[in-house]
């Protein structure tokens, strides 16, 4: 047996070893008959309608319980298509005029809508095709009183398909999948974040042929590298064993650790956060037990489209993140875009040094349109949970009493169309050496301070982090930065402000000691380094050990 090694987009990390287990949806023979009685056919459809509209009901209650109600939300997209008028009258239209079966009418009408929204530019709506194909199936097979597939293994399996619908990711037994693997689907699909949301590693686009003999064949799926491996040989097996055994050990670390106070041996509580770049990161937030979100990067917003975002639009995702976060802070960072991030339909000019130039609040600041749709925005989802807004790059007072002014009116326009909206913290990211040396005047005016620490440390050593030439000299343990952490947390203190970091220094193990010595108050990282930086809170003692650790970096 000769190993062999597949690509495929990976939608979840992790490694799955196990036996293959080839999915197929019995394909639903729907053939063309001639009726007399096209009223029955009519009322046979409704009834598999009403059938379907309860299974798919059973579906959101369970996938309430197993991926929350955000992922739960397509049962009721479904559930929506499933009772939309045009669908329903194509179906009873083509059934009435045509003297055809059921079957063939919902089969007709769900090929026709596919190809439809298939056909259309935008991603959401190509997305609903595979919906539409869905619920479908659905009511054929309720038509032709068929059972739902399963899966029929006695052992849990790595589960290879050409697609799987989000019904069908749901209904599997969890004890039995390993992992999942498409030839199809993107890693966007409805599926892909069911993956993801139950933790288990997923490909989708995988370059694997279902037409040779997969079914029971060892394999291993490397959800990390985004890689299949079928027939693994002896030294790939051992190689992915022990990967697979660090990380069910670090999975054990999270078992040990989850629920438990991130608090030092001392008593000193300290904020543990999450960093998150999109709304589809919040699965990893919630598994690896962030006690909020430090820094939830909303240009992701911007980024990803090719015309700005409306206040609807983003309503709709920070009320989502808040409601998902059920109470706990969620730190949104204002638009952040220029340097390295380029939207082209913002126009910004061309700079010969972009890192120092037209971006983040001084674009906010410039276009005041953009910044109050998006204020509008977070102040309306502040209602719906515990949202503090962050602005970034700040350099001067002037800046923060222009963001006041825009957020009075901001505050005074929602009250006159009597939107209600929250009274959300306000905080700054002291990201530039200027922003340290006045942040004693600067914590007179906010609620918090963020440290970034990835542009403080270019700032203050005047080295551009995305030039790998200079690779030798960026030190972001540099005593300068260093200092200027310290600084910025004794200026907050002083005016009883709390301080955080929400740079990679947040998540840096080798210095987690002086930033408790230092009396940080919350540390904000990537999710996966969450645990370990828990772990290093709780044995450390700050009163024993804080004056050496100072001595050692300062």
């Amino acid at each position: 047996m000769n190993m062999e090694q597949y690509n495929g987009k990976r939608v979840f990390g992790g490694i799955a070893i196990g036996r293959l287990y080839v999915y197929s949806r019995e394909d639903q023979q729907v053939k063309r008959e001639r009726v007399e009685d096209s009223q029955r056919e009519v009322l046979r459809f409704r009834k598999a309608q009403e059938e379907a509209i309860d299974q798919l009901a059973g579906l959101h209650e369970k996938s309430l319980q197993t991926v929350g109600a955000a992922n739960a939300a397509i049962f009721e997209i479904h559930r929506m298509m499933l009772e939309d008028d045009d669908y329903i009258e194509s179906i009873e239209n083509m059934i009435n005029t045509q003297k055809v079966n059921a079957e063939y009418a919902v089969a007709m009408t769900g090929d026709n809508f596919a190809e439809m929204f298939a056909a259309m530019d935008d991603a959401y709506m190509k997305e609903r095709a595979a919906d539409v194909r869905d619920i479908s199936e659905r009511v054929l097979r309720i038509l032709s009183g068929e059972e739902s597939g399963g899966i029929e293994a006695e052992e849990p399996v790595i589960v290879i398909a050409d697609d799987l619908a989000p019904s069908e990711t749901v209904q599997m037994d969890r004890s039995k999948v390993l992992a999942f693997v498409t030839v199809h689907g993107s890693a966007n699909s409805h599926t892909a974040i069911l993956a993801r949301t139950m933790g288990i590693p997923a490909l989708v686009g995988a370059s694997v042929s279902l037409e040779g003999s997969l079914h029971g064949k060892m394999a291993v799926v490397d959800g990390d590298k985004g890689l299949l491996y079928v027939d693994p040989d002896p030294e790939t097996l051992h190689i992915m064993q022990e990967r697979r055994n660090a990380l069910l050990a670090q999975k054990e670390l999270l078992q040990t650790l989850k629920g438990k106070e991130t608090i030092t041996r001392d008593g000193k509580k300290v904020m543990l956060y999450a960093n998150i770049g999109n709304y589809k990161d919040l699965a990893k937030v919630l598994e690896n037990d962030a006690e909020g979100i430090g820094l939830f990067r909303s240009e992701f917003l911007y980024l990803e489209r090719d015309t700005y975002p409306t206040e609807e639009e983003q309503l709709k995702v920070y009320k989502a993140v808040a409601e998902t976060m059920a109470g706990k802070r969620v730190i949104i960072r204002t638009l952040d875009i220029g340097a390295d991030k380029q939207a082209d339909y913002f126009k910004l000019p061309k700079e010969e040094n972009p890192a120092m130039g037209f971006r983040a609040i001084r674009i906010c600041l410039r276009r005041p349109d953009v910044f109050k749709t998006q204020l509008r925005a977070l102040f309306r989802a502040s209602a719906f949970g515990k949202i503090a807004i962050m602005y970034p790059m700040i350099t001067s007072l002037q800046e923060i009493v222009r963001i006041k002014e825009i957020v009075e009116e901001v505050k005074r326009e929602l009250t006159k169309d009597g939107v209600p909206f929250g009274e959300p913290e306000q905080g700054v990211m002291i990201e530039t050496p200027a922003a340290v040396m006045i942040s004693s005047r600067l914590a007179k005016e906010v609620d918090f301070f963020s440290i970034g620490t990835n542009d403080l440390t270019q700032y203050t050593l005047a080295i551009d982090r995305q030039n790998e030439q200079l690779d030798d000299f960026y030190d972001p343990h540099h005593p300068a930065v260093l200092q200027m952490i310290a600084q910025t947390v004794e200026s907050a203190h002083r005016e009883n402000v709390w301080c955080g970091i929400c740079g990679e220094l947040g998540g840096d193990p080798a210095l987690t000691r002086l930033f408790l010595a230092l009396g940080v108050d919350e540390l904000s990282m990537s999710p996966g380094n969450l645990l370990a930086i828990r772990k290093i809170i709780r044995e450390t003692d700050v009163e024993e050990e804080g004056e050496a650790v100072r001595k050692e970096f300062l």
